[in-house]
Formats: structure tokens, sequence, C-alpha cells
């Protein structure tokens, strides 16, 4: 099973709208957002995907209750977690949060396959050796609304493990890498 895996959409609908798309072509079958999603209405545009979408909130929450609301619409692909999320998908274990910190302390548990974080806007895959002798994958997808760098998701593959940090595909003259409102160390 293939997954998109996106944070810090930061309202950009289009950007968002893009990965999705691209993702999707690439035979990804569900959208995860780790967070900073801030609208709730952001999450709207990738119901013509008709992927189930996994989201948390980050430190740019926006209006939780609407989110609630958004996710329990009848025809709405989105599951809203809160602040943070244990799926099970494709035969693996994941959590997401959106914090990196709180992220590497899951991975270490050994408890999953899978950590995804986002937050400080920085693409990574990593390996982590966790106490349990064996890996847990720990990625970054970046920030999908291209807030102070280039904007990325990531491609993943369950069943091979195998994950790809991915331009966002833009369109000639679009707007992308918006300086950050405030940074992050």
């Amino acid at each position: 099973m293939k997954i998109c895996i996106v944070s810090d959409s930061h309202d950009n609908r289009r950007l968002l709208e893009h990965a999705a798309e691209d993702a999707k072509a690439r035979g990804a079958q569900a959208i995860l957002h780790c967070g900073d999603v801030v609208a709730p209405t952001t999450l709207r545009v990738l119901k013509k995907f008709a992927l189930p979408v996994h989201a948390i909130h980050g430190n740019n929450t926006g209006d939780v209750h609407a989110m609630h609301q958004l996710a329990q619409e009848p025809d709405s692909p989105v599951r809203y977690h809160g602040q943070d999320a244990i799926l099970h998908l494709g035969g693996r274990s994941l959590f997401l949060v959106h914090y990196p910190h709180y992220a590497l302390g899951m991975a270490l548990t050994g408890d999953y396959d899978l950590v995804c974080c986002g937050h400080d806007h920085r693409a990574g895959v990593r390996a982590v050796a966790n106490i349990k002798g064996a890996t847990t994958w720990l990625v970054n997808p970046g920030t999908v609304g291209g807030v102070g760098k280039e904007p990325t998701y990531i491609l993943a593959d369950l069943e091979r493990l195998s994950f790809s940090i991915q331009p966002v595909p833009t369109e000639q003259g679009e707007a992308c890498n918006v300086p950050p409102a405030s940074t992050h160390p």
C-alpha cells in the first residue's frame, strides 16, 4: 500500500491539492496530514480524490470544532484524530504527531513501524534503532504549503517500507516558498 504523507499546509489549498493529485497518480491509497492544516476547509480540496484522509492538528490548530464537524459529514473522507493518531494501514502500525521530538520518542519505543511528524518544515527520512532491537522509520514530509521551504510531501510504500521525498508539482508563477510568519528552532 502506498500513502501520501503531508504536513504544514498552512491553508495552501492549491499546493495540497497538487501533492494529493501527484501522489494519487503514483498509486497512493490514503493521505496522512501531520498537522498545521489551520482552516479545516483546506482539507475539502481532497474530497475529489476519493482517498481516506487522516489528519491531526499541530501548533496552528485553527478551528478544532469545525475540523470535527468536517470529519462527521457523511461524504467526508477526513478522519480527524486530534493531537496524535495510531493507525493500522497496509499491515503496518503507524503513529502520527506534529512535533519531531515527540515523534522521536515514539519511534524509540519500537511499538510502530513508522512514525510521521511535521512542524519544523524540514523534510527527512530516518531509520531509528528502537529499544526492542529493531528499526522504526521516522519521516517528516516538510511543508506541503511551501512555508519557508520548497513544498514537499513523502510518498511511502508500506509494503517495502520505502520512502521518497517528492517535490510538489507547481504551476508556472504559482506562489510557493512563502516566508514563515514565525520561525521554529
